[in-house]
């Protein structure tokens, strides 16, 4: 009753599992009996790698395994059936993801509108979480939102907006079906880009549109990422960042300085798909195993592509002084980078371009009914609005 009055009717557990095709239940209470008569039987029991303690603690109490050592023990077997299942998305899934986008969009060109001097960043991503909320839906991850978009994360908000500066918003919706959106965008405070900001900004658009032109089933996304790369490393060579052979350069991974992340990863009922269950099986496959290099190594997405899978394109290109003075110091790749003209932008921050793609049968598209705005035009256009 105290439930009710609180709260109103609430459907039973039972009832909830029917909506979702359970027709026969097992008390939970008699979890423990069933485990222990596995076990005595040394029958296998399967459970995923757990993250939250309380999990952690409930496993070690079926099973006998310490919690400090559950996740040595989780079912590769259980994880792999997960993955199979989740990466390639239905029709169904493929909406839900859509209207994510579609709530997304209107976050971002929000916060484009929004982006002028003197404004505080908090009260744009705070006004961002509302347009989320107001669709019965979430922020998919907290925003990041920041002039200082040097910083890959940066969930710190206190800023008041500069002219001169940029603004990175990178943010999406969850619906309650849990599918979710992800975009970064970047743009001028003000609504006008200069000439140096349009130059960098327009080398990590070609980044960005490299990736969905090889994007396609049967490529790796690993192979893309390098390709990728190549067109990062090309730009600032013509703009006097870097110098030197461009496949030389990228092999070597002295474009890591400005890109030290990954292009992309899987997207789906969580912004990082299935990360929990381990990267490793997410992102790679028996072809496709992990670099250990700076910058490569922190690509999430690295196998073969197939039909229906969703993954993020978002290429970047950031300054940030803290590792430019640590390569400077250890005269890293010093072939390859122009360290005396890369101090100049050592105040200019970061660019990121991000959207969601889904493979298709001959290539990838964009998901979400419209595409937001993406060119230095488009960007402007809207921002004089």
């Amino acid at each position: 009753m105290d439930d009710i009055i609180w709260m109103g009717n609430q459907p039973s557990v039972k009832e909830l599992a029917k909506e979702v095709g359970i027709e026969k239940s097992y008390p939970f209470s008699k979890l423990k009996d069933l485990i222990s008569s596995a076990i005595k039987a040394k029958r296998k029991v399967h459970f995923n790698p757990p993250y939250r303690y309380d999990n952690m603690m409930l496993l070690e109490e079926l099973t006998g395994i310490k919690a400090a050592v559950t996740k040595e023990y989780a079912s590769i077997e259980l994880i792999n059936a997960i993955v199979s299942l989740r990466s390639t998305k239905e029709a169904c899934e493929i909406e839900e993801i859509d209207k994510a986008c579609n709530i997304g969009y209107e976050m971002h060109t929000t916060a484009m509108r929004l982006c002028k001097p003197g404004v505080v960043e908090q009260y744009i991503a705070g006004v961002l979480d509302g347009i989320a909320s107001s669709y019965g839906c979430m922020v998919s991850f907290p925003t990041i939102l920041t002039q200082n978009g040097q910083t890959l994360h940066n969930h710190y908000h206190g800023n008041i907006l500069d002219k001169g500066r940029m603004m990175l918003t990178d943010a999406g919706a969850e619906r309650v079906s849990n599918y979710c959106s992800d975009h970064t965008r970047t743009v001028p405070v003000g609504g006008k880009f200069d000439s140096r900001q349009k130059d960098v900004y327009n080398i990590v658009l070609a980044c960005h549109d490299k990736a969905l032109e090889l994007a396609k089933p049967g490529v790796t996304y690993m192979s893309v990422h390098l390709e990728v790369c190549k067109v990062l490393a090309q730009g600032l060579k013509e703009i006097g960042l870097m110098k030197g052979n461009v496949e030389e350069a990228v092999a070597a991974g002295a474009h890591a300085l400005f890109l030290p992340h990954g292009l992309g990863h899987m997207m789906g009922l969580d912004v990082h798909d299935m990360e929990d269950l381990g990267q490793i099986h997410v992102g790679y496959d028996d072809k496709v195993r992990p670099s250990t290099q700076f910058g490569l190594s922190a690509l999430r997405m690295g196998r073969e592509l197939q039909e229906g899978f969703v993954i993020t394109d978002e290429p970047g290109c950031y300054f940030i002084p803290a590792l430019i003075d640590n390569w400077r110091g250890d005269k890293m790749h010093t072939d390859f980078l122009c360290y005396d003209k890369i101090e100049k932008f050592k105040e200019f921050g970061g660019i990121r371009i991000e959207d969601d793609i889904l493979i298709t049968p001959n290539g990838s598209r964009f998901t979400g009914e419209k595409r937001i705005p993406l060119t230095v035009s488009e960007i402007e256009d809207i921002m004089s609005i």
